[in-house]
């Protein structure tokens, strides 16, 4: 038998997470015995890991990781970060808290899609609302949304966001419509939430990626004011995966 007396305070505190009146709470330990006080604290406790286990589950499945990688073993060896930016403090996920953008800039297979995925899962854990989305998939959906008369749904879902990564970003060149569109989300997401981009596209080539200058210019300002480039150099990670497993080997 527990004889340690439970917190009124602290169960006042659970009951007000799961929305329970204070009047409600008042009348209850009024006549509580420790034991029924004990078992309500249990019950709160039990509701409340579930609710956030639901909760991550539930955000996890509407992030969309196309295959979900965490930080364990990820070798930061060859991600430079600007100067006077820590990796701490990016792994913190500060940058989404101020509503920073991040650029993962670096020829392919260098690991920013899994550093952005694991970014991501981070903020799952911490109960942000996260959209992965790959570019070049978004584009075309805003397009077939715009066509079918959902694309305000479509970009109200992409509004409820804490956190974007827009994948292989310019990879795949844009039409001036499907430019537009996704110039319609980045802007919307202006100090309100972060993305993190992908690419292995600089800057200065922007403009072609977007067959417009102009929006180009006006994304990278965005960018630049509130946001960090962050460079991925070294080997590619796929050529040594292909090694490591014998898929370069001569048939």
């Amino acid at each position: 038998m527990s004889t340690q007396r439970t917190d009124p305070g602290r169960l006042r505190a659970k009951a007000r997470r799961l929305f329970i009146s204070q009047a409600t709470m008042d009348d209850f330990l009024s006549w509580a015995t420790p034991r029924q006080a004990e078992a309500a604290d249990r019950l709160f406790r039990n509701e409340l890991d579930n609710r956030e286990t639901a909760k991550r589950a539930r955000l996890m499945r509407r992030a969309k990781f196309p295959v979900p990688k965490g930080l364990d073993g990820y070798d930061f060896s060859d991600v430079r970060l600007p100067d006077g930016y820590t990796r701490d403090e990016m792994l913190s996920l500060d940058f989404a808290r101020h509503a920073q953008d991040l650029v993962f800039y670096g020829k392919t297979g260098r690991g920013k899609t899994h550093l952005a995925t694991a970014l991501g899962m981070l903020a799952v854990d911490k109960g942000m609302d996260v959209r992965f989305l790959p570019t070049a998939g978004l584009v075309l959906q805003l397009g077939k949304a715009k066509r079918d008369g959902n694309l305000d749904n479509l970009l109200k879902d992409i509004s409820k966001a804490d956190l974007l990564i827009l994948d292989e970003f310019g990879y795949v060149p844009f039409d001036i419509d499907g430019a537009r569109l996704l110039y319609q989300v980045i802007a919307s997401s202006y100090e309100r939430r972060s993305i993190i981009f992908t690419t292995n596209i600089e800057f200065s080539k922007w403009g072609t990626v977007f067959a417009d200058d102009k929006l180009a210019a006006a994304i990278i300002d965005r960018i630049v004011h509130h946001g960090r480039l962050i460079e991925f150099t070294g080997p590619s990670h796929r050529i040594g995966e292909a090694l490591m497993f014998g898929k370069n080997q001569p048939q």
